[in-house]
């Protein structure tokens, strides 16, 4: 597990605006929202959503494609099993539903 990974994809889920961001691209994983809807949900100024945006890509959360003039984002929800998992090797060997069932 690549530890340096690990720390950059929680670093960017840190700010309270990207985690909403993120929150919000999960609830929207089937089809993701472009910039402007993100915008508008969370009521936040173009030029700050696009900072959050860039960190959330940079630390691979996030996927974002060219659809005409918009760009379309979408939440890797692969990556946050990954880190689910991660949180959760060592009490219930990477299977979190494990770690809820009752002895």
């Amino acid at each position: 597990m690549d530890m340096k990974l690990v720390v950059k994809m929680f670093e960017s889920l840190s700010s309270e605006i990207r985690l909403d961001i993120f929150r919000l691209l999960m609830k929207h994983a089937d089809s993701g929202l472009v910039a402007g809807e993100i915008a508008e949900a969370l009521e936040l100024p173009n030029t700050n959503l696009s900072f959050h945006l860039k960190a959330l890509v940079h630390a691979d959360m996030i996927d974002v494609t060219q659809e005409g003039r918009f760009l379309r984002y979408k939440a890797k929800v692969d990556q946050m099993q990954f880190l689910i998992n991660f949180l959760t090797a060592e009490c219930c060997d990477g299977q979190p539903e494990q770690c809820f069932k009752k002895s």
